[in-house]
């Protein structure tokens, strides 16, 4: 429960700005436990008296009770669930009588062992807090995540003037392939950029559009309702500056542009890369750049997560979802599904836990015939059990030889008279949908956070001039276990396999282990990292990813 503002002149004032600036639509949200700051309780139909009252718009009260908890759960839910349902075993295998009682829990992508005692204590604090109405503290005490969505809703929700008016100008663009979340961020990077005084450009097809020069500068309306919206507004496009660097060079003279923000996949970064590689040659791109991940692939170096590939998981795991309650239907059936992604396999690791697959075939983890073989022979034993489905998932390039075709014809081979076998191509279903809430929250945050990081790096200079050839000057933001790290483009480039456009490390490699668990293979568990015991810190609240 917030603590919010009783019913003064200042409840009013949000509601009716908006409306007289061209809104025609306006949504309050009230939490069931909602309070004023002297603890009375703010009810909804509270809320619309004064609104009828107040302003006389026509307003609606809508609860939205249990809905809330009902549906099927989201990739990331079920991965969590799965990750702590084994961190939970191995606890209690490794157990002895003296280990305190813990709470099995996740910070920063990493299973972790908070004391449970410590959590009831600071679930306590909370809720004296409360009562004791000391709010600012009852914010920090629920973790830094909660602070600073709460912080980032009241910069974003209304438009404030600026300051004063900057002399920088900024331009924003989506290069690659479209990513759910992209337009999130394109919403909040101008938003607080307009906030900071800064004039603001949008730029249309990417480097492309850059070269011919189709800039055109927004305001705050002008981002209205994007939040929500899949794809890419703006229109995005796969070009390399390099392909037309002079006239690059021309636009960003003639626009006069002093910060560059880049969203999209590795074509961003390569992109950037190839800018700040040609700063030697042409001082107009000494300017400040930085790089938002966002791919449905997770292919991008300097972050562990890239914009849109929650989305993508969720729509490849929906579709699963489908294809085994066919396989269901058809008894003794196999679905060979290929997912998107290039090189990078996340997107058939992630799904395959999330759907419960009996493999998941990627590049990263190196595989063999025998390997594929002994697949197959794990799928006859399962067929001679209750359930009477396979689900085999195989990211598009996994294997140069071990085609989609070729694993459905050795599969429909060697089970024959056992399964038959079908196949499923995705495709570009992937990419598309409205992003997920996950998405829509991370978009806004780097938004915000990647433009104030370029503000503070255009006020060291000389006021109005910008001269930026350091390699700090040009980043790629991204999370990193607990942090929002500004990783420079030029480091990165010593972690990337350009070849096959991949970081050289991935995180998520150790979740293959849980995978393989899961569909009940005879494997070790030597390898197998257990979470270590924490205190609880406001670090180690932070539930959501990172932040």
């Amino acid at each position: 429960s917030m603590a919010g503002r009783g019913g003064g002149a200042g409840a009013q004032l949000p509601v009716g700005l908006t409306r007289s600036r061209g809104s025609r639509l306006n949504i309050i949200i009230i939490a069931e436990g909602a309070i004023d700051r002297s603890g009375k309780p703010i009810s909804s139909n509270y809320v619309k008296d004064l609104v009828v009252q107040r302003l006389g718009f026509d307003t609606r009260v809508t609860v939205l009770g249990h809905v809330q908890r009902g549906g099927t759960p989201s990739a990331f839910d079920r991965v969590l669930s799965s990750k702590m349902g084994m961190e939970a075993v191995m606890a209690l295998l490794e157990a002895t009588p003296d280990t305190p009682a813990c709470v099995v829990s996740l910070s920063g992508n990493q299973s972790v062992r908070l004391p449970l005692m410590e959590c009831v204590q600071v679930t306590k604090d909370v809720q004296k807090a409360m009562d004791e109405k000391r709010f600012e503290e009852a914010i920090q005490l629920r973790g830094r995540s909660f602070e600073n969505n709460w912080n980032i809703y009241k910069l974003l929700a209304h438009q404030k003037p600026a300051q004063e008016k900057s002399p920088f100008s900024m331009a924003i663009l989506n290069v690659g392939a479209p990513a759910a979340g992209m337009n999130a961020a394109v919403r909040s990077a101008v938003r607080i950029a307009i906030c900071q005084g800064h004039t603001v450009y949008v730029v249309s097809d990417g480097f492309e559009g850059l070269s011919k020069g189709q800039v055109r500068e927004v305001g705050w309306h002008d981002v209205a309702g994007w939040l929500g919206r899949g794809g890419s507004m703006l229109g995005t496009k796969r070009t390399l500056p390099k392909t037309c660097m002079e006239k690059i060079v021309e636009n960003v003279r003639k626009f006069n542009i002093q910060a560059l923000l880049v969203i999209g996949g590795f074509e961003a970064y390569e992109g950037v890369l190839q800018l700040v590689e040609a700063r030697g040659q042409y001082e107009e791109l000494c300017i400040i750049m930085c790089v938002i991940p966002a791919t449905i692939s997770n292919n991008v170096p300097g972050t562990d997560f890239s914009l849109g590939s929650d989305t993508a998981v969720n729509a490849a795991m929906e579709s699963c979802d489908r294809i085994k309650q066919s396989a269901s239907g058809t008894k003794r059936r196999v679905f060979i599904v290929e997912t998107m992604g290039g090189y990078c396999g996340y997107l058939s690791t992630v799904t395959g836990i999330a759907v419960g697959a009996d493999a998941a075939y990627v590049y990263e983890d190196p595989f063999t015939i025998h390997d594929l073989k002994a697949n197959v022979e794990h799928l006859t034993d399962k067929m001679k059990t209750d359930i009477q489905r396979g689900l085999v998932l195989r990211n598009e390039k996994c294997h140069e030889h071990y085609t989609t075709e070729f694993l459905y014809n050795l599969y429909s081979s060697e089970g024959k008279g056992i399964f038959d076998c079908r196949i499923n191509v995705l495709g570009h279903l992937q990419q598309g949908g409205a992003p997920t809430p996950f998405d829509r929250n991370y978009g806004t945050k780097l938004g915000v956070k990647a433009v104030l990081w370029m503000s503070e790096k255009l006020c060291v200079p000389l006021p109005g001039r910008v001269f930026a050839n350091s390699g700090d000057s040009a980043c790629v933001i991204g999370l990193r276990k607990k942090v929002v790290a500004f990783s420079p483009v030029t480091e990165l480039k010593k972690v990337t396999d350009f070849e096959h456009r991949l970081p050289q490390e991935q995180w998520w490699l150790n979740l293959r282990l849980m995978l393989k668990m899961l569909a009940n293979y005879q494997i070790s568990l030597t390898e197998y990292i257990s979470g270590t015991m924490e205190h609880v810190t406001r670090r180690t609240l932070s539930i959501e990813k990172g932040f």
